[in-house]
């Protein structure tokens, strides 16, 4: 019985911490699609995470000509998040970061960007020419 009550009062104050209100929902997509349409490279990423650190990396020994078109969002350091995170998610059905663009394209993680990269396409693919 205990645990019971413990679920539902609980559970309803996390549930509603865990998501989004809709100001912030839009505020995100805004976020997400402003940031993806103004740069060649966007990488929404975790400062901890280590598959990021490895495709920031890839990123940014690859094309350090383009610092100013690259742009990384860590999520665990913004106040929108999660919020942002959630909306990745819709948008790509990736939950997991990195969540990476190029040239609007969603290219997915860092297997991924790092499998473009070993069959010699990401170059092409940044510059435009894949």
């Amino acid at each position: 019985m205990i645990q019971g009550i413990y679920n539902r009062t609980f559970g309803a104050i996390f549930s509603k911490l865990a998501t989004s209100s809709p100001a912030t929902t839009m505020s995100a997509k805004q976020t997400v699609e402003d940031a993806i349409a103004a740069h060649k490279i966007a990488i929404f990423s975790k400062s901890y995470c280590p598959f990021c650190t490895r495709a920031k990396n890839l990123i940014n020994t690859t094309f350090p000509h383009l610092k100013g078109q690259i742009y990384v969002k860590e999520l665990d350091l913004a106040d929108d998040g999660t919020a942002i995170q959630e909306y990745l998610a819709e948008k790509t059905r990736q939950k997991t970061v990195p969540n990476i663009f190029i040239n609007k394209d969603h290219v997915g993680g860092c297997d991924k960007l790092i499998s473009i990269q070993q069959q010699g396409q990401l170059v092409a693919l940044v510059e435009g020419s894949a």
